[in-house]
């Protein structure tokens, strides 16, 4: 009982502090710490780092994490396990939907102290890419490596990438950091939650002869 008591509140926490997260990116964007890091980071100047950040955003794109997470959820159908990967596609699909609703709520200006180096069209908070990424990602590694020895090993790889690829877009010009920061900590907290909600259904599939 005491043990079950200590992870609700682990978890209780870990909610708290990714919301508070959030909300302090989305009240302090555009501030001189945003600018500083904004022009230390970005990469117009330099073609190498420029050529990185191309790379790590491709990986951020809608098509990639959509093409990813839907062959994750055939996979896991093939498998045996398509409550599983009905459930992986429903937390994921939702979580994008509910970073562009966010987008059109805050209706937060683009950075504009350099040169754009990719087009964008939406507004700049949260950064999808990173909002995305960490949940497609994430979602994706820890659902593949469910009850295997690779499952934290899985999802902190997939944590990174998500850094590298949300970094990638302050790099590129097309994001303060603030916007970064909050679509990591909100799609953390998003994943945390639904995975959470979803654990019922993803633990019935696992049994399932």
């Amino acid at each position: 009982m005491m043990e079950r008591r200590r992870v609700q509140w682990k978890f209780i926490a870990a909610i708290t502090t990714l919301a508070a997260i959030w909300l302090a990116m989305l009240l302090s964007g555009g501030g001189q710490i945003d600018r500083t890091i904004y022009e230390a980071l970005y990469a117009g100047h330099r073609p190498l780092l420029f050529a990185v950040a191309r790379a790590f955003t491709a990986l951020g794109e809608p098509t990639v994490l959509i093409a990813a997470g839907l062959g994750a959820a055939l996979w896991l159908w093939y498998a045996g396990r398509g409550r599983l990967g009905l459930t992986l596609l429903l937390i994921a699909l939702l979580g994008r939907a509910l970073s562009e609703v966010q987008k059109y709520w805050v209706a937060r200006v683009r950075p504009d102290l350099e040169p754009h180096l990719v087009v964008v069209r939406t507004s700049s908070f949260p950064s999808g890419h990173a909002t995305s990424s960490m949940i497609f990602y994430l979602t994706v590694a820890l659902a593949l490596t469910m009850g295997t020895r690779w499952h934290r090993p899985a999802g902190a790889i997939a944590i990174l990438l998500s850094l590298l690829i949300g970094t990638s877009r302050v790099m590129l010009g097309v994001h303060w950091p603030s916007d970064v920061i909050g679509g990591w900590a909100f799609g953390l907290l998003w994943v945390l939650l639904t995975l959470r909600l979803a654990g019922r259904v993803v633990r019935a599939d696992y049994e399932q002869p």
